[in-house]
């Protein structure tokens, strides 16, 4: 196969040794160039240039970031996605089964593409940008926008400064008085108190070390997007919803405080104008921080993003 190795030098986990091991990894059995990332959205040009110059596979060394960057720059092409986990999180490489270690993921990714474990999936999008596996609104966004504030921190800090940046977010700077937004469905249910909100194309949300944080079990590489809501962000009752997140996050889909929506379509928030406030909520895409917004629209887009997915994956299911 034709195969383009998009890198990300400055991702957390990505090391000048790492990038030579997996080169030659790919070489052995396939036509292999290497690419490296130097500013916001190359990774998504390198990926057209690479789907019009008829490469196969598109295998991507960095973080969640530069992956969302190809799956937006492969989407509709007969090019597939293989990811290597290269960043602090890596959400997408974990939900699909694969090795923390980058390496040992390309093994398995090359072992797949070998027996043709190559599939479609569908993906979501937010105001027409695609993701791969969530976009979060309100307190989640602002969380993330205090981790890029600190970007230089997360080669060595990790999921510590996510941590620090949540609790900073939770107690001191995020509003938690008052909603935020309105959510309305395509059959005219409304939503208007809502604190923040994550809609999901795949399970976990994310991960705090070695540990799932489930939102949306159910998910698959086939099924529709899922939209969790929280609707009151007070202290005790949200403790509760993270610790169910931590566990097998079944008793969110119960709980009276969340609005919990499978195979969702088509998805409109908007936010809740008030008076001596900056207008909009804060949004980001696949861990991507991508500013504030009065008006989003998420839709499901079926079969979307051609994807080399691990035999042994759960997501096939």
């Amino acid at each position: 196969m034709k195969v383009l190795l998009v890198v990300n030098e400055a991702a957390s986990s990505v090391t000048a040794r790492r990038q030579v091991i997996i080169s030659k990894l790919i070489a052995a059995d396939h036509d292999v160039t290497v690419a490296k990332t130097h500013r916001r959205d190359h990774a998504t040009q390198l990926a057209q240039g690479a789907a019009r110059t008829g490469t196969e596979v598109v295998m991507v060394l960095g973080g969640d970031g530069t992956l969302n960057e190809v799956a937006n720059g492969l989407v509709g092409t007969d090019c597939a996605v293989a990811a290597l986990p290269g960043g602090s999180t890596n959400v997408f490489s974990r939900a699909l089964g694969l090795s923390d270690d980058p390496i040992e993921s390309a093994l398995t990714n090359l072992d797949a593409m070998t027996h043709g474990s190559i599939r479609s999936m569908g993906l979501g999008s937010a105001n027409g940008r695609y993701f791969t596996f969530h976009v979060g609104i309100g307190w989640d966004a602002a969380l993330v926008e205090q981790v890029e504030r600190r970007a230089e921190m997360k080669r060595w800090a990790n999921h510590a400064l996510f941590i620090y940046a949540g609790l900073r977010t939770f107690f001191g700077t995020y509003d938690r008085r008052r909603p935020h937004f309105r959510v309305r469905h395509d059959d005219g249910r409304r939503i208007d108190d809502a604190y923040f909100a994550v809609v999901l194309k795949l399970n976990p949300y994310t991960f705090v070390g070695s540990r799932p944080f489930n939102l949306a079990p159910q998910a698959t590489l086939d099924s529709p997007l899922t939209a969790v809501v929280v609707r009151s962000m007070r202290s005790i009752p949200f403790l509760g919803l993270l610790a169910s997140a931590l566990n097998t996050g079944e008793r969110l889909q119960h709980t009276r405080s969340v609005d919990y929506s499978p195979d969702v379509e088509h998805l409109v928030i908007d936010a809740i104008e008030r008076r001596g406030a900056p207008g909009g909520v804060p949004y980001q895409v696949d861990g991507d921080y991508l500013g504030t917004v009065t008006h989003l629209e998420l839709r499901f887009h079926p079969d979307a993003l051609r994807v080399v997915v691990p035999r042994s994956s759960a997501l096939l299911g």
